[in-house]
Order: C-alpha cells, then structure tokens, then sequence
C-alpha cells in the first residue's frame, strides 16, 4: 500500500507542479520573485519554528508546496512533511575541535541545519556543540535539523549503524540520515534500515548521497517503500546538476550540495570567475553570497564547510538581497557539466 500510495503522490506531484511550472520545482524556485526579505531569517529569534511536528503527506500535507524553496523563512517542505532550512553548515574534513566549534557559532549566528557523517569522524563534536547551544539558550532542540550519513562500510548492519549515530551525537532522533554512496549490491538492505528506524521514530526523513545517475536513483527506489526526501550530490557553478534535478522532482526529492562553493583547493576557481565577480561588485557581496545565493534562488540546499566563524556568519548572511533573472540566467550559463571530485 505504502508503495501505491507514493506512486499516487509522485502522479499528483507532476500533475500539480507541471500546471505552475512544467514539472520542474527547482526552476519554480529560480528567484524570479522579487518579494525576498531583506532580513536573515536565520539570524532573528524564530517565533515559528524551523522544524517541528510532522505535517506528513498522510496528514494532510499540501504536496503542492512539496519542494518549494520559502526564501523568506529560508526553509523547503520535504516529500517527508518535515521542513528543513535551506542553508546551513557542512562539517566534512573538520576536526574534532574545530567541528565543535564551527558548529557551536552556525547556531550562534542563526543556522539551523548541520551536515555530518558517521566517516567523517566528528558525530560526537556535533553532538556537543548542539547541547551547548540548547543549554545557553540559543536555540531548542526541535529548531536544529541534524543530518547525517551512513558509511558504505555499515551498509550491512545498518539498524546497528543508525544506533551508533545517535549515540554518537547525542540525540533522540536525527532529522535526515541518507546512504553516503551508491552501492548496488547492498544499499537497498541499508535503505531499508533506515526505512524501519522512521518507523520506530530514530529517523524522520531519509534519503540518499551521491548517486549521478537517474537509473541508479530508480533502482533504489523500485527495491523500498520511502521515496528519498532528499539528494546530496557534488553541485555548484560548473556542475549544476540540471539532469538529476529534473529526474527527482518528479518524486518531490530536492536537490542539496555538497562542495557547494567548490571543495576545499577549488573554491578560488568559482570565486574568481568573472561572471561571479561581476555580479558581486553590483551588489556589493562577495563571491561566496553570489554563489550561495544562486544556489538557493536554483533550488539547490547548501551546507558551505568552514572553521572561520566569520566566514560561517558571512555565508548565512545572504538574506538581504536577490539576484535578478538576468543575473540567474548568466550564471546558469557558467554551467559545464564538470566534477571537481573524483568520488
């Protein structure tokens, strides 16, 4: 039944997003709207918040706002019927200290969506960096969405692995666990464990990571019952991803970056790019809130890595103005199909 009934969210998905934009929700959410707030919404105290209870498609959720990017509350409904924000921090190749930290000043500053991973071997600085803030008083648990990964080395014991994480960072339930890799032969038995901790109330969205090809995503989801809420994949100016983008929205999946400003050793390439340069020095912001506010006005979730508490404010800081249609559309052209990433 749970398998019809995403076949029937999937038809009423394209009938209703295909009637506003062609079936295509990242370009309904291109940033054509001139009506942004000029205000961070992450950086003020929230009154509503971010995350809270589950709306859920068997609830009531209206699957016609599945996917659509609110630049005002910087938040995206997910096929899930949770919200989750639309910028936050990535926490790969940080340190155990510098993770805590890093993490400690995104919440200080207003972000609300962590990035992390079993392999990257800093679930628990996340974990302490998360209870230091809700002891301070900075924000609640239920205001922090908490993503992270399954290794590909745990995809056999993948009811242990979900454990693992929670323990490791400390929390009652983790908002988005996704599969950090295709792996044919046995990422539909992880997926399924990751199925049955949403379930038992461990997950409340799961989705996938890093698979590029729309066939590879459909077999996965042809072997589970949970259509992904979400994929992660290597995307940016020079790899828009533009072909999964357009598989996935047909499911009400959306699209996050990872290396969103590039990758560490490749962020100058994008930041230098004159077409990027150009429009920074209209607006007066830098090459990093050009690039980031591109993606959110394309659709694309963003998770930019740092260790710089400046640069962490700097990189939520970009609720204060919108790109154009003209300054969209020339920067969709910088577009060359081109992975920094060999993995």
């Amino acid at each position: 039944m749970k398998k019809i009934f995403a076949i029937l969210l999937s038809g009423l998905l394209l009938i209703s997003l295909a009637a506003c934009n062609g079936g295509n929700i990242p370009a309904e959410n291109s940033g054509t709207s001139s009506s942004v707030s000029t205000q961070n919404p992450l950086g003020e105290p929230v009154e509503e918040e971010i995350q809270s209870t589950p709306t859920g498609i068997q609830d009531g959720t209206d699957v016609n706002q599945i996917g659509k990017f609110d630049l005002e509350r910087g938040i995206v409904l997910l096929n899930s019927g949770y919200e989750m924000p639309i910028l936050g921090l990535g926490t790969f190749q940080l340190s155990d200290s510098e993770c805590e930290n890093s993490v400690y000043h995104a919440l200080l500053y207003g972000g609300r969506l962590i990035d992390t991973a079993r392999i990257y071997g800093n679930e628990e600085a996340v974990g302490r960096a998360i209870q230091r803030a809700i002891d301070e008083g900075i924000c609640t648990r239920e205001e922090i969405f908490v993503t992270t990964k399954m290794w590909t080395a745990d995809y056999d014991n993948g009811d242990a692995a979900i454990d693992a994480s929670l323990e490791r960072l400390g929390l009652d339930y983790i908002d988005l666990m996704i599969l950090h890799h295709s792996q044919p032969s046995n990422d539909v038995e992880a997926y399924r464990a990751m199925e049955r901790a949403v379930s038992d109330g461990k997950l409340r969205s799961i989705g996938l990571s890093n698979y590029y090809a729309p066939e590879d995503f459909d077999r996965l989801v042809n072997e589970t019952t949970i259509v992904p809420a979400l994929l992660q994949n290597e995307t940016h100016l020079y790899h828009q991803s533009t072909e999964m983008k357009e598989h996935i929205a047909q499911y009400g999946t959306v699209m996050e970056s990872w290396f969103p400003l590039g990758g560490r050793g490749q962020t100058q390439i994008l930041f230098n790019d004159p077409t990027v340069v150009s429009i920074a020095e209209a607006h007066d912001k830098t090459s990093a809130q050009i690039i980031l506010r591109w993606h959110l006005q394309a659709g694309n979730i963003a998770i930019p890595g740092s260790s710089n508490p400046d640069h962490i404010l700097e990189n939520l800081s970009i609720y204060d103005f919108s790109l154009s249609d003209d300054e969209m559309d020339s920067l969709a052209a910088l577009d060359r199909n081109e992975r920094f990433a060999d993995y």
